[in-house]
């Protein structure tokens, strides 16, 4: 049984039962549709570096995935060449960032002045000075993913039930949930539930990890002229912004992370004229006018890895959580390496490198 059908959830069950095809497994999702409250608000970019070297096996395992997914999986492209330039504010330095991307043998390339201004035309001279392109950085098709998992998910005998929140979580020999939607007995418990995770915990009488929800704001921008097509994923290494192309807009993120409660999170005003002001001192384009904005939690651990495998004080509770803003490009390996767990098995021959042990909830206990 998963709870949580997001990007963690999905993934996991498509993992699974590619693994055991007989399993029995279903997932529980609170909200009437999956992926309503953070992998539907995704920035919907890869990028190998992002969330650091902790992270990064993950990103790098799953990147063979992504681009080149299983026969029959999806049927359109996971991943689009997108490219992404990473730049600083005069008078700061690239220099720990870009030792970060050589140690994980990341492609990078160090630009100056007019190279950057080709990428980006329109910043401002103070950030022109010096930036790292990372060309590959892509685009992704986070609902595409998401939508393929699920399916892959169903055609192998999953069930999916929807509005299944759970109202009471209990272990009398096997697991039993209670939700709007009925009574659920399961042997094994995955606890996917995004930025409810340590509330399901606690229903499950399961200690808390201590994940927090933090929100993060995007705006739509309708911009004279408009942002050309070709324009790359543009971050201040700094963490101040960012900002891509969407037909002919632009999505732009403060790149903020206030702490929040398990909620449908809204934008706030503050955080949009934040977002604006940042956006304006960083480059000469002028902003027509707001067309949309959103908001998403991203949830982490105390130490910002994700939490993934059995808890060692809960046998039959597992953890699928933490994931932050990376879950979405980290799924492929992250739900291989769940599932071998889960099912007492080897990670598969792709995923064999990477150490489990710094995500495992008993680094917690």
């Amino acid at each position: 049984m998963i709870l949580g059908a997001g990007i963690g959830g999905a993934s996991l069950a498509h993992a699974l039962l590619q693994r055991a095809p007989r399993l029995k497994l279903a997932l529980l999702e609170a909200e009437s549709r999956p992926g309503y409250h953070t992998t539907g608000r995704s920035a919907a970019f890869y990028a190998e570096t992002y969330g650091g070297p902790g992270v990064q096996p993950l990103s790098s395992a799953s990147k063979a995935f992504l681009q080149r997914p299983p026969a029959g999986f999806c049927e359109t492209p996971i991943l689009s060449p997108r490219g992404a330039l990473h730049i600083c504010r005069a008078g700061q330095t690239l220099e720990a960032l870009e030792a970060e991307f050589r140690q994980g043998g990341i492609a990078c390339e160090h630009l100056h002045g007019e190279d950057i201004l080709r990428k980006a035309p329109r910043l401002r001279a103070q950030w022109a000075e010096a930036a790292i392109w990372e060309p590959g950085c892509s685009d992704i098709d986070v609902a595409g993913l998401h939508q393929s998992y699920l399916r892959s998910a169903r055609r192998a005998g999953a069930d999916l039930v929807t509005d299944a929140r759970a109202a009471a979580v209990a272990q009398r020999g096997d697991w039993r949930i209670l939700t709007p939607a009925g009574e659920f007995r399961a042997g094994a418990l995955v606890n996917a539930a995004g930025a409810w995770a340590d509330e399901v915990a606690a229903l499950a009488g399961v200690a808390p990890i201590g994940i927090e929800p933090l929100r993060r704001t995007i705006l739509v921008a309708e911009v004279q002229p408009e942002a050309p097509t070709g324009l790359p994923l543009v971050i201040d290494s700094g963490g101040s912004l960012y900002f891509k192309p969407d037909a002919g807009r632009l999505w732009i993120s403060p790149h903020d992370e206030t702490p929040d409660v398990p909620r449908d999170v809204q934008p706030e005003e503050m955080d949009v004229a934040v977002a604006l002001d940042r956006f304006e001192r960083m480059c000469d384009w002028p902003v027509r006018r707001i067309l949309s904005s959103w908001a998403g939690l991203r949830s982490f651990a105390p130490d910002r890895l994700p939490v993934l495998g059995p808890d060692p004080e809960a046998p039959g509770f597992h953890w699928c959580a933490g994931q932050g803003g990376w879950g979405i490009q980290t799924a492929p390996a992250a739900s291989a390496g769940a599932a071998a767990m889960l099912l007492g098995e080897a990670p598969p021959a792709a995923y064999a490198g990477i150490d489990a042990a710094p995500y495992l909830p008993a680094r917690f206990r």
